[in-house]
């Protein structure tokens, strides 16, 4: 891996060429340079660098980096350049060496991920990596091909390659060919080229250079600011899809707008096409110095914490203070004279982001770039809900941009969070403001949905009271047998205003929960507002109407006050609900463990004293929250994947959780090796402590690191995360064999105190290790799991500092779930602990 100048510097002309000659430096172990950069030479490609022992490790790649781990881009290894080359933006001469415009495309700094072997790595041609670009991130790799290892060759030919993270983005594929944008100067290629002056060179070459770049439709001045573009709305989905190809973007609670330039002039549309650009000068102002073309997007005022805050919008709005709103911008549907409605979305976000980044920067202060994510769409709503965010929408990668409502384009909200039509308003003594009557439109008016009485603000009543005065009618809009009645200070208007709420859910009854107003939505029309999200459901013999039914995470609890638990040994009772909003409480730290993985379930629909049974398969009315996960076999298993999924296994009377020890969405590989340490009867805890201590020895012998948690009765289980990509992996036969040697190692070395022997009438006083857990389809119960037993306790990870006397695993329990979760998480690096099993199983002897 010796990083070496020479060849680099025969190759170039430094009295001629502007490259830096540049020397080797010092090598270091942190913060070392990553950058790529856009070469139109004889032909168009990527150089990828990155610092390795004082120099640039290059690599010419045939086409733009790819975020899609399914996209293998050839990488061809040429001279190392020095460190001075990572500043370099500009032309080469005609006649040198590389002729042609060298553009910044991405820069930042990058790590090994196994920094000891970096050197073998290179030798051996797999180096993986973790870039922390401006354009790419997460892990990497560079692999060299098998033909050209251990063989002498001009230039060795490599693949780079996107592994799977929260940073690919499955389905991407050429999209990023479409960015022609430095990340340094914003400039592109032809810009570049034309800013310079050695195209020419005033010293005779042997040959011409590259042709020059042209410079593109999107670079063309347009005289005037478009008109209003048509724009693509979204459907309403209960929760974000799943599966490849499509992208989450964060749903921004603010206007929906367009914002068109050309002819150094914009306009702002609305979502309807009516112009406000008067509305907002400071946004105009920016936007008219901005790339000529349309950018759709949504205008929010930030609060205290930079979250869209939509009431803080409308105050803005309402006394004319829009100097510090921000436009999220997400789609591009022009540029130039370039119509791009057709490409698809992976595309336009790629000539967007370039788009942005040709702003000039005083001109760039209002405008951000609404990036995607490609990771698990529920994930990603969790997320959003937990930072009071509205939601989600979730775009298909490969899909053109479509005029109106397109199943390509789905809304998923956190739950509360709603627009109404406003029907009429409340008053106290016949004049003073108290309260909104709102509803949802059907085919005989407004269906009524409640009061609203809270979350007036003074300057939200400023432009509240004009609007509600300036729409009074003579009777009531509203239909239905729930419909108020009028009196004194009932006053009616018209069904065309349009509120925005946040609300606890909804009774039996169909009426709003603990709703607060948050704005008048000027940008919506009251047609547009059909049905609530949360439609209300009929009574039944065994509900009573009116009464507020159990609703956690979305999921309706049918029979919330069910006993599942008994009351026992001072402990209360636990009932359905409670078991759902327990799995609610710990769902961040158990979908660690649980998500995306088969899952054999312990229902007791009827509670521990009725009948149990084990569910591993899909049954016919399964809930829409959970997954079915294909594992060769005639049935699906049933799987979760968020909190929706956990809480919906909690209706279904689902007590206990056992997920194979397998990796997210790969049933064929395991992740994880399992020990539970079963004591017979008689023998005492602290017994099976001091064998639980003696197991971890052994393991971190073998160079793992093992963790601790209870089994929720007189076990303990001893869990090693162990790595499942790439060379690393193993098949689930070499994980339950290597399983069974450590078991028998340690019954060998102790016989008296250890087992391997499954049957109960053989363990005569011994601690039985069962090694079964490991193979294919063999399941352990979660962390966090509840188990089927009184009192009600939990599988609880541990510190291995709390494994000693006085541990008590009956005191963890679902009733003292608030508590532990206040503490930190035991196992908070188990995923960062994994390592290869395959030394520990050579190690074996295996």
């Amino acid at each position: 891996m010796r990083g070496e100048l020479e060849t680099y510097k025969a190759k170039r002309n430094f009295g001629i060429t502007p490259e830096p000659k540049g020397r080797k430096a010092r090598g270091r172990r942190k913060s070392l340079t990553y950058l790529i950069q856009r070469h139109a030479a004889t032909r168009l490609h990527y150089d990828f660098r990155i610092e390795a022992d004082g120099v640039l490790k290059s690599w010419a790649v045939t086409k733009a980096p790819s975020r899609d781990p399914a996209v293998k881009r050839l990488a061809v290894e040429v001279e190392d350049h020095p460190l001075d080359y990572g500043a370099f933006e500009g032309t080469i001469p005609s006649g040198n060496y590389g002729a042609g415009t060298v553009q910044m495309w991405d820069r930042g700094t990058w790590e090994p991920q196994n920094p000891d072997t970096l050197e073998a790595d290179f030798r051996q041609g797999s180096v993986k990596m973790i870039l922390h670009g401006e354009r790419l991130e997460g892990g990497w790799a560079l692999v060299r091909l098998k033909g050209d290892r251990g063989k002498p060759s001009k230039r060795n030919n490599w693949l780079l390659i996107k592994e799977k993270d929260a940073f690919a983005v499955p389905g991407e594929g050429d999209a990023n060919m479409e960015i022609d944008a430095s990340v340094a100067t914003g400039r592109s290629l032809a810009e570049i080229a034309d800013g310079r002056k050695q195209w020419t060179s005033s010293k005779p070459v042997a040959k011409a250079g590259p042709k020059k770049p042209r410079a593109q439709p999107r670079e063309a001045a347009l005289k005037k600011p478009a008109p209003f573009t048509p724009i693509q709305l979204c459907k309403v989905a209960d929760h974000p899809p799943r599966g490849e190809g499509w992208a989450h973007e964060i749903k921004f609670d603010g206007y929906r707008v367009q914002i068109a330039t050309g002819g150094g002039k914009a306009r702002l549309y609305t979502r309807r096409g009516h112009d406000w650009s008067n509305k907002f000068p400071e946004v105009i102002a920016d936007a008219a110095h901005w790339p000529d073309g349309v950018v759709d997007g949504e205008l929010c005022a930030l609060d205290a914490d930079h979250m869209p805050d939509f009431s803080a919008l409308q105050a803005a709005i309402s006394e004319e203070k829009t100097d510090k709103l921000v436009f999220f911008a997400f789609d591009l549907l022009s540029e130039g004279l370039d119509d791009l409605r057709k490409l698809p979305l992976a595309g336009r976000k790629a000539r967007l982001q370039a788009h942005i980044d040709r702003i000039p920067k005083a001109a760039g202060k209002r405008i951000r770039y609404v990036d995607h994510f490609a990771t698990s769409g529920t994930a990603i709503l969790e997320s959003a809900c937990r930072m009071d965010l509205e939601g989600v929408i979730s775009k298909k990668l490969d899909a053109p941009y479509t005029a109106g409502r397109s199943s390509t384009w789905l809304k998923s909200k956190c739950r509360g969070r709603d627009e109404v039509v406003i029907g009429g308003w409340s008053s106290e003594g016949g004049t003073r403001f108290r309260s909104l009557l709102v509803g949802v439109r059907e085919k005989d008016g407004l269906r009524y949905l409640g009061r609203v009485g809270t979350g007036y603000s003074q300057p939200l009543l400023k432009t509240l009271l004009p609007a509600l005065k300036s729409a009074a009618a003579d009777r009531s809009p509203f239909a239905g047998p729930a419909a108020p009645r009028g009196g004194k200070d009932i006053h009616w208007v018209k069904p065309v205003l349009v509120a925005e709420l946040e609300h606890g859910g909804y009774t039996e009854s169909g009426s709003l929960r603990q709703a607060a107003f948050k704005g008048l939505r000027d940008d919506k029309a009251a047609s547009e507002v059909t049905d609530a999200p949360t439609p209300p459901v009929k009574p039944t013999s065994k509900t009573t109407t009116g009464k507020a039914r159990t609703v956690v995470a979305d999921v309706a609890i049918s029979s919330p006050d069910k006993v599942l638990w008994p009351a026992a040994d001072g402990c209360d009772a636990v009932t359905k609900a409670d078991l759902a909003r327990y799995y609610e409480r710990v769902a961040e730290r158990m979908l660690e463990h649980v998500a995306d993985r088969p899952i054999s379930i312990v229902r007791a629909p009827d509670g521990i004293d009725g009948q149990r049974f084990f569910q591993r398969h899909a049954m016919p009315g399964s809930n829409p929250r959970l997954k079915l996960i294909d594992v060769k076999e005639r049935k699906p298993y049933v799987g979760v994947e968020d909190v929706g999924g956990l809480v919906a296994l909690a209706q279904a009377g689902g007590l206990e959780l056992h997920p194979w020890g397998c990796r997210p969405g790969d049933p064929e590989t395991p992740d994880q090796v399992t020990f539970d340490l079963d004591p017979d009867e008689g023998l005492d805890f602290a017994d099976v402590m001091a064998a639980a201590k003696t197991v971890k020895a052994k393991l971190e012998d073998l160079g793992l690191t093992p963790f601790v948690k209870t089994a929720g009765g007189k076990g303990l289980h001893v869990v090693v995360p162990i790595r499942s990509d790439g060379r690393s992996r193993v098949e689930w036969d070499q994980c339950k064999a290597f399983a069974k040697a450590v078991a028998e190692a340690l019954k060998a070395d102790d016989p008296d105190r250890f087992t391997t022997t499954l049957a109960k009438k053989a363990r005569g006083g011994k601690i039985f290790i069962d090694y079964l857990r490991n193979g294919r389809m063999a399941t352990a119960v979660a962390p966090w799991s509840p188990r089927a037993r009184p009192g009600a306790t939990i599988a609880l990870p541990l510190n291995w500092s709390q494994v000693r006397k006085g541990l008590d695993p009956r005191a963890f329990t679902i009733a003292e779930a608030v508590a532990l979760l206040k503490k930190p998480d035991p196992w908070a690096d188990f995923r960062k602990s994994e390592a290869s099993l395959r030394p520990a199983i050579k190690a074996m002897g295996l």
